[in-house]
């Protein structure tokens, strides 16, 4: 799993590539910690996102509640088919508040 960091108009973009998994959980934890902990807002573009399960949807949901904790944005942009599957199987879209566009493919 890699986490690309760019600063664009005052926001951080988190580019992740790779697999939202259980056996990267720590480092993608650690990651989304620190980066949240130095920024207001954070977009996180998970069209890089090649397989999720559990583990890794529940890092994202743990991400968007700490930055509210905090007074803070994170918004999830460009969802993958991948992390649209998880999101579906757990009627989850609401809960995380960001817009989730379907492919027309589907």
């Amino acid at each position: 799993m890699d986490i690309n960091a760019q600063q664009v108009n005052g926001i951080c973009t988190l580019q992740m590539e790779g697999e939202l998994t259980i056996y990267h959980g720590q480092e993608i934890r650690d990651g989304l910690i620190e980066h949240l902990a130095a920024n207001n807002e954070i977009e996180l573009n998970l069209s890089g996102i090649t397989e999720m399960d559990t583990a890794g949807f529940q890092l994202l949901l743990a991400a968007k509640r700490e930055g509210t904790r905090l007074g803070k944005v994170v918004r999830f942009v460009s969802h993958s088919q991948a992390t649209l599957d998880v999101i579906d199987l757990y009627s989850m879209a609401a809960q995380f508040g960001d817009p989730l566009l379907i492919s027309a493919r589907q």
